[in-house]
């Protein structure tokens, strides 16, 4: 399965449940996560996607870890089965 249908699969159930998906680009500073999901009530997190059975990039997982280290939560998706459980994840905290 590639990246992409995991990604477009997000979107569409960010989507669904009333937010967004939206696609994080920074210039300048590599290795931050694929898109911010903002979800109803200010709720919001950082997600990388991966093909399955990938793993993050030393650089990803630096980024990564910095992020967490300043509060903010950061979900690897690598299948289609994850969704939900990350975005429910998301919504809850």
């Amino acid at each position: 399965m590639r990246e992409s249908v995991i990604e477009k699969a997000l979107v569409k159930e960010a989507k669904s449940r009333g937010g967004m998906a939206v696609k994080f680009v920074s210039p300048g500073f590599d290795g931050v996560p694929d898109r911010l999901v903002l979800l109803p009530g200010g709720k919001c997190a950082f997600v990388e996607l991966k093909t399955p059975g990938k793993k993050l990039r030393p650089l990803q997982e630096k980024r990564k870890h910095q992020l967490e280290t300043l509060g903010f939560s950061v979900y690897v998706i690598d299948g289609l089965e994850q969704i939900g459980g990350v975005l429910h994840g998301i919504q809850t905290t």
